[in-house]
C-alpha cells in the first residue's frame, strides 16, 4: 500500500461515526435516559378488524422523568390520559376515569413499552419484555415481546424506532390481528 493510500484509508476510517460499533442495547438506553424532559406532537392511526379504514387521532405528548407520561388528543376530539407511576387518568367529554397499573396487566404491558423506552429505563423494560435491538445509532429498531405468556395472547409485540436518541415511531401489533402505529415528531420551541 502506497504512503498516499494509506493516509486516505486512515482519514477515511476517522470520518466513519464511531458509535457504530459500539452501538447495543445499553448505549441505546443510556442516549435515551440523557435526554430531558420534553414534548412532542404525534399522528396516531387504529386499524381496526371491524373499521374499513384507520382511526386517526393527533395531538401532544409530554413525558416528565421519571414516570409521568401524558398524552393529550386535539383531533378528532380532546382526551388526555396522563400515566403517573402506577395511575392512569383519562379525561374524556368533562368524565374523569382511574386505574391503577398494577391492577390492569394488559393496560400496564402498553405502558411500559413507551415509557420505560422514552425514559431510557432498560431494566424496567426488560422486567416486561425480550427487547431486540435491530440498526444502528442514526437508524434503530426495537422489537418488544412480552415475557409473559397471558399477556401474549393480547400484545404480540411492540416495535419502536427512532434516531439517535429520539423515539420516531411506536406501532403496536395486537394479537388479534389489530395494530396501531404513532408517529412522535418533537415540537419546535
Amino acid at each position: 500500500m502506497s504512503a498516499r493510500s494509506f493516509v486516505l484509508l486512515a482519514f477515511w476510517l476517522a470520518a466513519q461515526p464511531v458509535h457504530a460499533a459500539g452501538f447495543n442495547l445499553a448505549s441505546l438506553f443510556e442516549s435515551l435516559a440523557a435526554q430531558r424532559p420534553g414534548r412532542a406532537a404525534f399522528h396516531e392511526k387504529k386499524y381496526l378488524a371491524l373499521l374499513d379504514r384507520p382511526v386517526e387521532s393527533s395531538g401532544e405528548l409530554a413525558f416528565i422523568p421519571p414516570d409521568r407520561l401524558e398524552k393529550t388528543t386535539l383531533k378528532p376530539r380532546p382526551e388526555r390520559v396522563v400515566i403517573d407511576s402506577d395511575s392512569v387518568v383519562l379525561e374524556r367529554a368533562g368524565k374523569r376515569q382511574s386505574l391503577r397499573l398494577i391492577e390492569n396487566p394488559a393496560v400496564a404491558v402498553l405502558v411500559e413499552s413507551v415509557r420505560a423506552t422514552i425514559a431510557g429505563d432498560l431494566n424496567a423494560l426488560t422486567r416486561t419484555y425480550s427487547a431486540q435491538l435491530q440498526g444502528d445509532a442514526p437508524a434503530w429498531r426495537l422489537i418488544l415481546r412480552p415475557l409473559d405468556p397471558s399477556l401474549g395472547t393480547l400484545v404480540e409485540h411492540v416495535e419502536i424506532s427512532g434516531a439517535e436518541a429520539r423515539v420516531g415511531l411506536v406501532e403496536i401489533f395486537q394479537a388479534d390481528g389489530d395494530r396501531s402505529v404513532m408517529t412522535i415528531s418533537p415540537l419546535k420551541p
